[in-house]
């Protein structure tokens, strides 16, 4: 399991979003609403996507995408699976809105049954992704149980990965000063939120494949890090959802 298969027209990557829409992403972060940055670090990823799919002026699909927005209910924001290139003939993403509680068990349920439907037609591609963006405690049933179910479904590549984005301030004993030279949450890093314990249980570790494209990036994750982004600041916010498309691409 090296995660070293490399993202192609013929072996595109699969990444599903799991975006909490609940009202509390209205609060602000350094004067902007939470859901604005969120929304703005998934534009750049997407980006990011279509600049790593694209040789000389030709857009290859190298990655498929869903993006599920989450409160009481889930929604699809994009109708299904879609291309890079479809995506990027959008020319933006639809819109973020915030309304009430967030069932995080709900949209991971969902991620669950995209791929249980998809992993078999994906044994020689890279092993899938999916990226969760929080800012609190799930209001519905308990999600570790079937985040754990994910990542425990596996095609050659390696086993489902799951990363957490969590917005709080309340992560870690302190700041981070240098988003680019942190190190990441480690196995014995003390988190002070039980929420926070919970979602790195239900994350994957980074696999070396994908740290080594973000330290290309000049980001400094160690080895052993988790997936998992504090997101006290839009840096590193934007750093969870630039790990999300660290795919190899070839």
């Amino acid at each position: 399991m090296n995660y070293t298969i490399q993202a192609s027209q013929r072996t595109p990557a699969l990444i599903i979003y799991l975006i909490d829409i609940s009202a509390s992403m209205n609060m602000l972060m350094e004067n902007k609403r939470r859901i604005d940055i969120v929304y703005d670090a998934l534009s750049l990823a997407i980006r990011q996507m279509v600049f790593r799919s694209t040789k000389g002026n030709r857009l290859t699909p190298r990655y498929r995408i869903a993006i599920l927005a989450y409160s009481d209910d889930v929604y699809d924001l994009l109708n299904g699976i879609k291309g890079i290139d479809e995506i990027a003939s959008l020319g933006s993403l639809p819109d973020l809105t915030p309304v009430r509680f967030s069932d995080s068990a709900k949209a991971f349920q969902q991620a669950e049954k995209i791929l249980e439907a998809e992993l078999p037609y994906m044994q020689d591609c890279p092993a899938p992704l999916v990226c969760h963006m929080t800012d609190g405690v799930a209001t519905g049933d308990d999600p570790e149980p079937i985040a754990k179910r994910i990542m425990q479904m596996s095609i050659p590549d390696g086993n489902v990965l799951v990363e957490n984005i969590f917005i709080s301030d309340h992560t870690l004993e302190g700041p981070i000063a240098e988003p680019r030279r942190w190190k990441g949450i480690l196995a014995d890093t003390a988190l002070k939120d039980e929420h926070a314990i919970k979602l790195r249980s239900m994350s994957s570790v980074l696999p070396e494949s994908y740290r080594e494209m973000l330290v290309e990036a000049d980001y400094h994750l160690a080895s052993g890090a988790y997936m998992m982004l504090p997101g006290n600041c839009p840096e590193l916010v934007s750093i969870g959802f630039q790990m999300s498309a660290a795919t190899p691409v070839r």
